[in-house]
């Protein structure tokens, strides 16, 4: 039995999350155990972003921590997983000879062979595309929790002028929805109340005549106690039969990641994002209208290539229009290899920074004026357990996301819907009182009538 010990670090998005889940359950498999101390480690894995280029430079950072370990522990196996790797092997190999285990996306399946090659002296690198991987029959290990996230599809066909997904995690394929909802079983028998599906365009999932709405009412008949949630959504791809799905199923959070990532069509049309602001406003009045309490949070990209004031000031209108619960912004980053790349990055990084803080600072306002709006309002949360900051409030979520602070009461464990009356909120936390319990079935029929 193989006795040693591997350390995992994980940044970037849910799905690099997973992924590690998955790698996790390969190696454990071929008789490596996990360990959270990287001074005792075997072997360290990073599992690495390339969607910003600050991510990447926090990963060479790291790998400058590790080389002190490395210098203590000659027989130390370092590895980088993931975009990174598959984008920047030949650095990581070369110019950072720390690196010995180098390994894409698709090719996790062989990680305990490369690591094999790394521990008889040479480099292990795998970082083959696949048109085919999905990690379908790969049991993710999971520590015992309330949340998990789960894949079901990888790649992307979209070619966003501005990411270097589909070059890094190659093209669209889905997992077949029997092996998904199995997984799912398998997660509420464990005992887990929430389950985020993932794919860096969920909307497009495709297993036979089955799609992604069809799989995300599977995923919500396996357990009606158990929250369904998805990210990410494509506007393209953003269906009627999803957004009836969602609607129907008491189950599934009413509540949507859309990105918009700008508000100028000019600048849309650059980024190749393949719909207008006229549709993508028509989506979020349709799906109000379908689901009701939806809500949005987005995507936003501040200062890309050619972006005039009038173009940001199109992005502010925007979220003044659609009033998001939350966003995610950045700056712009230049990634080589994609199309934006060949653009002449011609905002400068003072007046990126500028826009972006307008944003953020529209944005924490609009959050703020939407939770002043639920004072007083009963909402459903899932209990998380103790706030952060004080073992006498417990935590929770809402259907859409919203962090709620409630007193500790003796009643409630870990996992349990609760109703919470909102009496004052931030622009980030609501906190409220406990009224009772809640059932997610009663009250779907209650709304519905």
């Amino acid at each position: 039995m193989n006795k040693n010990k591997v350390y995992i670090e994980t940044y970037g998005c849910q799905m690099n999350l997973a992924d590690t889940e998955i790698v996790l359950g390969i190696l454990q498999n071929n008789g490596y155990c996990a360990t959270k101390h990287s001074e005792e480690a075997d072997i360290i894995l990073v599992n690495t972003c390339s969607i910003r280029d600050n991510a990447e430079q926090r990963i060479y950072g790291r790998l400058g921590n590790f080389k002190t370990i490395k210098d203590r522990k000659p027989d130390l196996i370092v590895g980088v997983l993931g975009c990174m790797a598959e984008r920047l092997r030949k650095d990581l190999v070369e110019k950072k000879r720390i690196v010995d285990v180098v390994v894409g996306p698709d090719e996790y399946r062989r990680l305990p062979e490369l690591i094999d090659v790394a521990f008889n002296g040479d480099k292990g690198i795998g970082v083959k595309l696949s048109k085919t991987e999905t990690y379908d029959n790969i049991l993710p290990h999971r520590e015992d929790g309330l949340q998990a996230w789960l894949s079901v599809m990888r790649g992307c066909d979209k070619f966003c002028t501005f990411c270097v997904v589909p070059f890094t995690r190659g093209r669209e394929r889905s997992r077949s929805l029997d092996s998904i909802t199995d997984e799912v079983k398998q997660l509420s028998e464990r005992g887990f109340k929430e389950v985020t599906l993932l794919g860096q365009n969920v909307n497009s999932y495709k297993d036979n005549q089955n799609d992604f709405a069809d799989l995300l009412a599977a995923c919500a008949q396996v357990d009606r106690s158990m929250r369904i949630r998805f990210t990410t959504s494509h506007p393209q791809d953003l269906s009627d039969k999803l957004l009836y799905t969602i609607a129907e199923h008491p189950n599934i959070c009413n509540y949507i990641h859309l990105p918009v990532q700008t508000g100028s069509n000019r600048i849309l049309e650059l980024m190749n994002r393949t719909y207008t602001i006229e549709h993508y406003l028509e989506l979020v009045e349709k799906a109000r209208k379908i689901i009701p309490n939806v809500s949005f949070s987005t995507d936003i990209i501040s200062g890309f290539p050619t972006e005039t004031f009038e173009d940001h000031i199109m992005t502010l209108d925007v979220m003044r229009e659609v009033r998001y619960d939350g966003a995610y912004m950045f700056n712009y980053s230049p990634r080589e290899g994609t199309k934006a790349f060949k653009m002449a990055d011609d905002v400068s990084e003072e007046v990126k920074s500028k826009r972006l803080q307008e944003i953020i600072n529209l944005q924490q306002q609009i959050s703020f004026e939407l939770n002043q709006e639920l004072i007083g309002k009963e909402e459903t949360v899932l209990i998380e357990g103790f706030s952060k900051k004080s073992d006498k409030f417990l935590s929770g979520r809402t259907d859409s996301n919203k962090v709620v602070i409630i007193p500790l009461d003796e009643r409630i464990k870990t996992g349990v819907y609760v109703k919470a009356k909102i009496d004052r909120a931030t622009s980030a936390t609501l906190f409220g009182e406990f009224t009772g319990f809640a059932n997610l079935l009663e009250e779907h029929l209650s709304l519905t009538g």
